[in-house]
């Protein structure tokens, strides 16, 4: 019987998980043990941070929104409220861009919900 050898798909395999790791710090961008390692690491800490990011502009929007109706004595729990009441729906995106380049729209809003 004849003898398979696997070395072309070995070394392929190995490539790219080496190339992946190209720019890792000593050995993990070398040695394909501990590049494999590196590199399935960062791969779960890249998934994970890419829920973390939308998390972090949720809450970069919602102090902003929050900021501007403190100046108009109004907090953030109560203004959702009653724009859901108003039947308003605006995402929290577009309300703090509203809410930190355009004060005067934003204040309309709030006169607008308010009466």
């Amino acid at each position: 019987m004849t003898r398979v050898n696997h070395s072309v798909q070995s070394r392929n395999k190995h490539k790219k998980i080496l190339k992946q790791a190209k720019g890792y710090y000593s050995a993990r961008s070398k040695n394909f043990k501990s590049a494999k390692q590196s590199v399935i690491k960062s791969c779960q800490y890249s998934y994970i941070h890419r829920k973390v990011k939308k998390r972090d502009f949720r809450k970069t929007w919602i102090i902003k929104i929050n900021a501007e109706l403190k100046k108009n004595n109004l907090s953030y729990n109560n203004f959702i409220f009653l724009l859901k009441n108003k039947k308003i729906n605006i995402n929290k995106k577009i309300l703090s861009y509203i809410a930190e380049f355009k004060q005067n729209d934003f204040k309309k809003i709030i006169n607008y919900i308010i009466k």
